[in-house]
């Protein structure tokens, strides 16, 4: 992926956080949800203006990609929490918790491998 492909998801972030409407239609819903975007948008490409690797540039723009559908379609714009219980994951006999926070780890959805690192 190029530079010019992702500088134009960046802007189609901030065109649709220019455009975002709250679902409860309120404005100070709709003002508190845009700067959100706008401020998740510019933290994200900060923290990850330094990549070169085109694998995990690939990774960080599907991962944006995943967000602004799921953002679009159920017209929320925050990440959708991951739901597992601490220990909720299946492990073979005699493993402890590093083997369970590697398992949460490969477990955790495309759309939330940034958002621990905010």
């Amino acid at each position: 992926m190029s530079r010019s492909d992702v500088l134009s998801l960046y802007r189609r972030v901030l065109r649709i956080a220019r455009s975002w409407q709250a679902q409860s239609g309120l404005l100070q819903d709709t003002d508190i949800e845009r700067k959100y975007i706008t401020q998740e948008a510019r933290t994200l490409f900060r923290q990850n203006e330094k990549i070169t690797e085109p694998e995990s540039i690939k990774r960080c723009t599907e991962e944006c990609e995943a967000r602004i559908e799921i953002g679009m379609h159920y017209r929320n714009p925050y990440p959708r929490p991951m739901y597992l219980p601490p220990m909720g994951l299946a492990t073979q006999k005699g493993r402890k918790l590093r083997a369970q926070q590697k398992l949460r780890k490969q477990a955790k959805p495309v759309y939330l491998q940034s958002h621990d690192d905010t």
